[in-house]
This record gives structure tokens, sequence and C-alpha cells, in this order.
């Protein structure tokens, strides 16, 4: 609702152009086909909605996934984790993927009851006691972001367990908290900045006529796994 909201006060301000990246449980676009029918531009980034035909700047999710889980196995782990967003949406269904394969590919079984919907530190928090328990549990975990790595990080070590000796622990997002938390996170850097840049770069291209308003545009940045505290 508050995402329709504030759709509807940028049509009623007449906005050329909005970036935007859409809320974790929309699952109905007519807000935003209804801007697109009355000529505003609309660049999607990170969170991208898939049902409506128009630019969009993501990074790559699959590959980044891939290396960060690729990595965890070349050190050691095989029963890895994933934390991740509900699969509606790209971003979270893209790193399950890249997660998945990655486990495939090393012939490694992944465990459902390891593959969880959680992607705030709360709720990591809330989760992770009862998996860390039993006596077949992960030896490390990929989560879809920083702030869900971090809460897998501290609940692991409340409970007595040495990260990354017997727990490794990877994020993906390298923003400040990643640093912040002892040991370092390793993650998965996603360049905010430069999604920025880009999604700003087609707007003002569209706007100024570089770029043909009905052209959609479509670009990805790559991603670099940053190896820090959490992993072997």
């Amino acid at each position: 609702d508050k995402e329709v909201a504030i759709c509807d006060d940028f049509y009623q301000n007449k906005v050329c152009g909005i970036i935007v990246s859409q809320a974790k449980d929309t699952k109905q676009y007519d807000h935003f086909e209804k801007l697109l029918q009355n000529g505003v531009l609309l660049i999607f980034y990170d969170r991208i909605c898939t049902g409506v035909n128009c630019s969009r700047v993501v990074v790559d999710d699959y590959m980044g996934a891939f290396t960060a889980v690729t990595h965890m196995i070349d050190t050691g782990c095989k029963k890895i984790a994933f934390y991740g967003s509900p699969m509606n949406l790209e971003i979270s269904k893209n790193r399950y993927n890249g997660y998945h394969d990655a486990l495939l590919k090393h012939g490694l079984t992944e465990n459902p009851d390891w593959v969880k919907i959680c992607d705030d530190r709360a709720n990591a928090e809330a989760i992770t006691p009862d998996i860390l328990i039993e006596e077949d549990r992960p030896d490390a975990f990929f989560a879809i972001n920083d702030d869900t790595a971090i809460g897998i990080l501290y609940t692991a070590k409340r409970m007595g367990f040495k990260v990354p000796e017997e727990i490794s622990v990877c994020g993906f997002t390298n923003g400040d908290r990643a640093k912040a938390c002892d040991p370092m996170l390793t993650t998965v850097e996603q360049r905010g900045v430069a999604v920025g840049e880009e999604a700003a770069n087609i707007l003002i291209g569209q706007v100024e006529g570089s770029i043909p308003r009905d052209e959609v545009e479509k670009r990805v940045v790559r991603t670099r796994l940053v190896v820090r505290g959490t992993t072997r």
C-alpha cells in the first residue's frame, strides 16, 4: 500500500521518471503500469519487476552466489545452508540458483531443511539455533544479504561455535556493517554505487533523448567476492 501511495504521489507531482526497487511483498503491478501508460519513465534496480516491461539494472546475482558457495566448498565446507528472500523476487531466485548449482557442480546434496526464507538479522537469530543444535548441522551458511549473515554469525558465536573453524558464513552486499562485525564478514560486493550510476544514466539518457524512450535497457553489474574472517 505504501509503494502504491508513493507512486501515486509521483504521478500527481508530474515527475518525468522514477528509479525504483520494488517492495519485497509486491505481487500486483497496476501502479507501475499506470505510470508507464501516462508517460512516466521507470528504471528498476535490485528488486526488479519482471511483470513490467521497462529498463532495469541488476547485479549478477547468480554468479555472485555461485562464486561465494564455491569458495566455501573449496575451503572445506560440505554442508551449506541458504537463507533467502521469498522466491517471487528475482534476486532471491537467482541467488538460490547460484547456490544450488555450486553444490550440484561439486557433487554435494542440498538439504531442503537448510533452505530458509529469512532475509533479516532478527529472523536469522530466531531460526538459526534450531538448526545448529541438531547433530547433523550445516558447516556453512550463505545468506542473501549482510544483515542476515551477521545474525547467523553472532548466533553461532553465542552458541559456542568457532567462526570460521566450525561454521563459515558469507553474506551479500559488502556494506559498512560487514567490516564492523567480529570477525569481519566474507561477502559478495554488489557494487551499489555502480548500479545507481547505471540506472541514473539510463533515465537521464531517456529524458534527454540520447536513449529512445521506448527502448528497454537491461544492464548487469558484475559482483566481486570479498574474503574476510568468516570463511576459512
